[in-house]
Order: C-alpha cells, then sequence, then structure tokens
C-alpha cells in the first residue's frame, strides 16, 4: 500500500528496538507502512530481573518482553535487524528522506526516521555500584520497591534530591538510612523530616559495598565501618543517546528538575516531532523519566504522527500525479 516511487528501502527506519521503537514498529507496520528497526540488543532495562507497572504483563523479563515485541512486528510484515547506527544524514533532492548507516557497512534509505535509542545511567564513581545495578542496587521506588519492602535499605546521597529520595523509600520500609557521602548537607527542616520518619542519617563517604554470595549485605564507609543494607538506591546521571541524531543537528538539552540538572534529552513536540521535520523520537531518549509502559505509549504517537504525515505526503503525490495526466490528455487532443 506504500508508493516506493523514490526507491526507498522503507517508509520509516526505527533506531532502537526497547518498548518504543517496537512499539512505534508495530503500529507503523499494522498501517501497511514499511518498517525496519534497527536494535543493537542492550537495553537500558537489562540487568533487572523483571519488568513492573506494564498492566498485563506485570513482572516480564525485559529481554522476553523485547522477544515478544519483535515477533508481534514481524507477524504484520515489519523487519528487526541487529546492529548499531552509527551515522544519519538528510538524502539530497526535492523528495528528502534519510540514509542510515550501521557499524557493519550496511546502508538503508527511509522516509522518516524515528529514533528510540534510550539512554545511559553515569553512575556515582563507588567501586563495586555499577556492577550491582538493577539487582539491589536502585534508582526507581515504582520499578523496584516492591521487591525491597520491609528490608534494610541505604540511599546513596549525591545530589540534592537525596533527602526526597529517602522519604520516597521510606514507604516501603521502616529501616532506611540515608548515607550522606558526597551530598549537600540537609537544612534544618530536611533534619527534622527525617528524623520524624525514623531515618537514619550516617556520615561520611560510602567507600564501597560487601557483597556475599552474590548479594549486597552492606555498605561500607571511608575508615571501614560497615552499614548492614539489603538494597542500595543511588541515581545516576541520566545522558541520552543522541550520538546519531548530531549529525542531523539535533542538540541535547538539560534534563532540569527542581532548578538542577539531572541528564540530557532531545527536545520534542507531541507525537516526538523534532526541530528536524521528518525526524522523530520516543521513550527515555526525549523522555528519561519515562517508564517502559510510558515509553511504549510514546512509541504509538510517534507511529500515529508519522503515519499521518506520510498520509499527507502519498496524497500530495497522488494530486499532482492526477493533475499531470490531466493535462497531458489535453495536451494530446
Amino acid at each position: 500500500m506504500t508508493d516506493n516511487s523514490e526507491n526507498y528501502d522503507y517508509d520509516v527506519v526505527v533506531v532502537g528496538g526497547g518498548a518504543a521503537g517496537l512499539s512505534g514498529a508495530l503500529v507503523l507496520s499494522r498501517a501497511r507502512r514499511t518498517v525496519l528497526v534497527v536494535d543493537a540488543g542492550e537495553p537500558r532495562n537489562a540487568p533487572a530481573a523483571h519488568a513492573h507497572n506494564y498492566l498485563g504483563r506485570e513482572g516480564v523479563p525485559p529481554l522476553e518482553l523485547l522477544a515478544d515485541g519483535r515477533a508481534e512486528v514481524a507477524g504484520y510484515g515489519g523487519e528487526v535487524v541487529t546492529g548499531t547506527v552509527t551515522s544519519a544524514r538528510r538524502l539530497d533532492g526535492p523528495a528528502g528522506g534519510f540514509q542510515v548507516e550501521l557499524a557493519d557497512g550496511t546502508a538503508y534509505r527511509a522516509r522518516r526516521l524515528l529514533v528510540t535509542t534510550g539512554l545511559v545511567d553515569e553512575l556515582p564513581d563507588v567501586p563495586g555500584l555499577a556492577e550491582r545495578w538493577g539487582r539491589d542496587v536502585l534508582h526507581c521506588p515504582y520499578c523496584h520497591g516492591w521487591e525491597v519492602r520491609d528490608q534494610p535499605i541505604g540511599v546513596l546521597a549525591t545530589g540534592p534530591f537525596a533527602v526526597h529520595q529517602a522519604l520516597m523509600w521510606r514507604q516501603l520500609s521502616r529501616d532506611v538510612a540515608l548515607f550522606l557521602h558526597t551530598a549537600p548537607e540537609p537544612t534544618g527542616e530536611e533534619y527534622e523530616q527525617l528524623a520524624a520518619r525514623g531515618i537514619t542519617v550516617v556520615d561520611g563517604e560510602v567507600e564501597g559495598l560487601r557483597v556475599e554470595d552474590d548479594r549486597l549485605t552492606g555498605v561500607r564507609l571511608k575508615g571501614g565501618a560497615v552499614i548492614e543494607r539489603r538494597a542500595l538506591v543511588a541515581a545516576g546521571r541520566m545522558v541520552a543517546r543522541s550520538a546519531v541524531l548530531d549529525a542531523l543537528g539535533l542538540e541535547t538539552s538539560d534534563l532540569m528538575m527542581g532548578g538542577h540538572p539531572v541528564g540530557t534529552r532531545v527536545p520534542s513536540e507531541p507525537g516526538g516531532v523534532t526541530s528536524v521535520p521528518g525526524v522523530f523520537v520516543a521513550g527515555n531518549v526525549t523522555d528519561p523519566m519515562a517508564t517502559v509502559i510510558g515509553s511504549a505509549d510514546a512509541g504509538v504517537r510517534a507511529a500515529a504522527a508519522i503515519n499521518a504525515e506520510l498520509i499527507g505526503e502519498d496524497t500530495r503525490r497522488a494530486v499532482e500525479a492526477r493533475r499531470a495526466r490531466e493535462e497531458t490528455g489535453k495536451g494530446a487532443r
């Protein structure tokens, strides 16, 4: 049902095959668009055993969710390849479109791009922390809180929102300790809030973690003291995976929270529209706070916006072709 008269390989190339990218590809494939998803197979939530708050798929392993999504896209004619898009450029000529190049040298041309490359968590520089990320070193109470309820939980303070984090996790356990580490000293009002909620405040920098039988058992302070904990909350800097967009002129902006920068994002309007015509974004690359189900929804919305734009373009071309035929017919008479 697609007019590929300009010799495009696909109507849409989706860069990134997480929840946002696969949801977008599913919608576009069902709309009878030709779609290619290019995915490196490195989702942000890969270390986590389960994804949560996804209605109907609660507790599904993240990689299982993506495998199911790939199969569903393929069931409607969409294609998924494993690879990394290293560059993208706009095609010359009045028809426009884009060409993406993969690390293996393969290139594809498409009328539109949907970029859903997600983000990278830049974690605090504490030895052993990155290895436990997504397991018993956590960041989101809504994603992981239930699984560590009623356990001794530590909150690693590295920024101005540490007290807020501690108060959030106090909802899940009576045993919460705030490790001041490198964060600013809490205010008098914040100390009062922490005391009122029974949250222990631990002075000094964190030197590392104590792990036994592949499980976190404690947090080690400089000087050697170990505070028993079964989970540690750590807030990383959320950085958009946006390198592929650089050559297209799309720059990131700071992600602000309470007046403080906490990461970067690719700015977009509703439907994932960016400042570069024909390029759309969805998921954590533009909304770092989005959960899995939120990213999936964003992919659906971006796909609908892309399809609407392509319908308009197809219609304009059809009208131009019809008028040209009519003019040719008049000339023949």
